[in-house]
């Protein structure tokens, strides 16, 4: 190889290496620059994100602060003493719900095998008296088994536990054999056997109609007496059939 043909050799080497370095170099510097706007552009989109979150959170609590401003605007204000009736009031209720039972019923079997029994579609305990039940839509019945039975009838009534006694009103209807009486008010004592019927009594049968202020009434005999406190005027006895 002739001196000219190496020296030329030499001389495309060292041009290539320029140019590998500058190309390096150039691309090199072109990557890093892409790499430092994408991370800038990133940077930027997750501010803008950040910042529209606020925003967005910002504008639905002064939406909420507004709401609940006029809220408060609107909604008329109560005094102390309105507050309390509305608690008591609140009781109440809930005493009555507590208390309230549905479709009662009571038998309960007399010494003289007498057997009363009491249904109502529904009762709650008197407040008065724990022992006693304050029924609503009543229907009673009074039967043994050498007599027929007694069958009453009333919007009301109120049945004591303890003494069995019981009373009905409001619209009291007592039926037997082929007897109606009507009042407002009717009480059932079991231990005496005895029934008092009282205000606008009716009493119907097929022949006849009589109307007092009070009779009292035999639940073992069905003997029925009139204005039996009216001592200035003669007791009118009706008999029944056995």
């Amino acid at each position: 190889m002739s001196l000219k043909s190496l020296i030329q050799i030499i001389i495309l080497i060292f041009i290539f290496v320029i140019l590998g370095g500058v190309y390096f170099k150039y691309f090199g510097e072109i990557n890093t620059f892409t790499d430092q706007s994408k991370k800038i552009n990133n940077q930027e989109n997750i501010t803008t994100e950040t910042t529209k979150n606020n925003e967005q959170k910002e504008k639905k609590s002064n939406e909420m602060i507004n709401q609940n401003i006029e809220k408060i605007n609107l909604e008329p204000k109560k005094t102390d003493i309105n507050l309390d009736e509305d608690n008591i009031n609140l009781e109440e209720k809930n005493n009555i719900n507590t208390n309230l039972v549905k479709d009662v019923e009571y038998i309960t079997t007399d010494n003289n095998g007498n057997i009363y029994k009491i249904i109502a579609k529904s009762g709650k305990t008197n407040k008065n008296n724990k022992n006693k039940l304050d029924l609503i839509n009543v229907i009673g019945e009074v039967s043994s088994d050498q007599r027929s039975p007694i069958n009453i009838s009333s919007k009301y009534a109120e049945y004591n536990s303890i003494t069995t006694a019981s009373k009905f009103f409001d619209g009291v209807i007592i039926k037997f054999e082929d007897k109606k009486i009507t009042c407002e008010n009717f009480e059932i004592n079991m231990d005496t056997n005895i029934a008092i019927a009282y205000l606008n009594v009716v009493v119907t049968d097929p022949k006849t109609t009589i109307k007092a202020s009070k009779i009292a009434f035999n639940i073992e005999t069905k003997e029925i007496e009139i204005n039996p406190d009216n001592n200035n005027n003669d007791k009118v006895r009706i008999n029944t059939k056995q």
